[in-house]
């Protein structure tokens, strides 16, 4: 029998994930009392159960004191020959606050008038245990929804091997801000700038006219493949000191031509690699573009 326990931080998707489970036909409860867990898992692998070969269970910080005893009840279903695999989603503090805010719900650990912040911090403690014994980690911060779905179907489902860390690659402009989320920005501002011609203007680095406009300068190639090589020393070690996503931030001045056109080739590079999960995110391509039409409209 597949067992899977969903944990993790609120606000990081575990409801949705097991959704997903749900659909790939697992059994699925969610928030059940930490003491019924034992000897609901013994029932579902006896023979009276055999309807039940795939079970999934939400654990949480909903749970209260009880969640204390959860250390204890995975020793003993080790003992009882229980095998079972745990998933620990988790997102950065600025992404859970911002979907707290969204949804316009308090965090079951702030109270009615606490801060989010302070309930985040407690949640992160009381669940360390849960963390470190997890097979899988999926932080969530920059996943969208058929993503998750992607990992959890991989995973549990096509039996792939877990990518441990996801890259993603993302295009920015400096007119805009550095990305809050970056772990490694890069400014490609020294390459020539498409801006200035008036044809290109309209395009963007992911138009074939774009791409061969930077590349007529040689120290295009030249930097991509420096790129490419420091990013494949790097990310192996980021994967052994438990980094589980990373951001790199490429920019320029607009965040329209020459940071998209680099990013998109790095991705493409790095996308080679099976060992980590990549993914590409234009952040401002398509801004000047809308600021300049409303320039227009007012005008």
């Amino acid at each position: 029998m597949k067992f899977v326990i969903i944990t993790g931080m609120s606000g990081a998707g575990k409801s949705t994930a097991l959704k997903f489970l749900e659909d790939y036909e697992y059994f699925c409860v969610d928030n059940l009392p930490i003491s019924l867990i034992e000897p609901f898992a013994q029932i579902s692998v006896d023979g009276s159960s055999s309807d039940i070969n795939k079970l999934a269970l939400g654990i949480d910080i909903r749970s209260g004191k009880m969640l204390d005893k959860m250390e204890s009840v995975l020793e003993n279903l080790t003992k009882m020959g229980i095998r079972y695999k745990i998933v620990y989603l988790d997102s950065s503090d600025e992404v859970l606050v911002k979907r707290y805010k969204e949804t316009r719900r308090t965090h079951p650990l702030a109270g009615v008038d606490g801060r989010i912040e302070d309930g985040i911090k407690l949640e992160r403690e009381k669940t360390t245990f849960l963390k470190q014994r997890a097979d899988y980690i999926i932080d969530t911060s920059q996943l969208l929804t058929r993503e998750l779905r992607n990992e959890i179907k991989q995973i549990f489902v096509e039996e792939h091997t877990f990518k441990n860390l996801y890259v993603s690659v993302m295009s920015f402009g400096f007119k805009y801000g550095i990305p809050t989320d970056a772990d490694l920005v890069f400014d490609v501002r020294f390459l020539p700038n498409p801006y200035y011609v008036s044809d290109l203007r309209p395009l963007t680095g992911l138009d074939e006219p774009i791409k061969q406009f930077i590349r007529k300068s040689p120290e295009c190639d030249i930097f991509l493949d420096k790129f490419e090589d420091m990013l494949n020393f790097l990310i192996p070690h980021y994967v052994q000191e438990g980094k589980n996503q990373l951001v790199v931030a490429v920019g320029c001045t607009g965040g329209r031509h020459r940071s998209v056109m680099l990013a998109d080739e790095i991705y493409k590079r790095l996308s080679k690699n099976t060992d980590y999960g990549v993914r590409i995110l234009h952040r401002d391509m398509q801004k000047d573009l809308v600021t300049k039409q409303r320039d227009y409209e007012v005008n």
